[in-house]
């Protein structure tokens, strides 16, 4: 499951870094305005918003940049209009790689994904190239995990649970995508603190590379985070 992969232990700590730095705030940012402009602005009544804001706050995103990409997305103040697409390919030593991407120039965003890609011995494939490999979950990470995953398993019977992993006092809860904000707010009434939830692409297999490889694939796989339009990468390495 993509809570043991080495690439989803990497993003979460890369990911705090970049909180820390203001630098996930733009994504998070645009995330919320494409958020409020599907769904609308009421984070009560949009669930996806609903957790993005919860995110904001996670990461001491300053309310007013919340509440201003909210007011850009419902067309409430001018803003650029962003829309999602979702690339496909093959990296180093042939791991499968989805991207999400928000942009707003796709011709810019696949010049610089290809790039990427070319340059690291990958390349970018046509749509459902790898999907196959995955399917989309709901994926909640919480800490201060003081339970074992049998309880949490037995705790969440009632819910579509796919799989439960706990690994250095994090839970990984993989569910079924329409259920993540009723199992969110269960885990919450467990008193779990939530790290992140996510619809996510989960690999249904993965690959594993030696140590060299393994390195040069993870290189691959935070520079093409690190692109602007980028917002996620998930891959099916081990």
């Amino acid at each position: 499951m993509s809570g043991h992969s080495k690439w989803s232990t990497i993003k979460r700590k890369k990911a705090v870094v970049d909180a820390k730095r203001g630098k996930s705030f733009t994504k998070l940012i645009k995330e919320i305005s494409v958020a409020a402009r599907v769904g609308g602005g009421d984070p009560g009544a949009n669930p996806r918003l609903r957790t993005l804001v919860d995110k904001a706050k996670a990461i001491n995103m300053p309310i007013e940049n919340t509440m201003r990409a909210i007011k850009k997305g419902t067309g409430e103040l001018p803003g650029v209009n962003y829309e999602a697409h979702t690339y496909e390919g093959y990296g180093p030593n042939g791991i499968a790689v989805i991207v999400d991407a928000l942009s707003d120039n796709k011709n810019r965003t696949v010049a610089e994904l290809r790039h990427v890609f070319t340059a690291k011995g990958g390349s970018l494939g046509e749509t459902n190239s790898v999907n196959w490999m995955f399917e989309r979950m709901g994926v909640i990470h919480t800490s201060n995990a003081t339970m074992t995953e049998d309880s949490l398993l037995e705790k969440l019977f009632d819910y579509e649970i796919n799989d439960i992993k706990l690994e250095d006092g994090t839970f990984a809860i993989a569910c079924s995508v329409k259920s993540l904000d009723q199992v969110k707010q269960a885990v919450q009434q467990l008193g779990l603190k939530i790290e992140d939830a996510e619809i996510e692409w989960v690999a249904k297999n993965t690959t594993e590379l030696d140590d060299a490889q393994a390195e040069k694939a993870l290189e691959f796989l935070s520079e093409l985070e690190d692109l602007e339009d980028v917002q996620n990468v998930y891959t099916n390495l081990a």
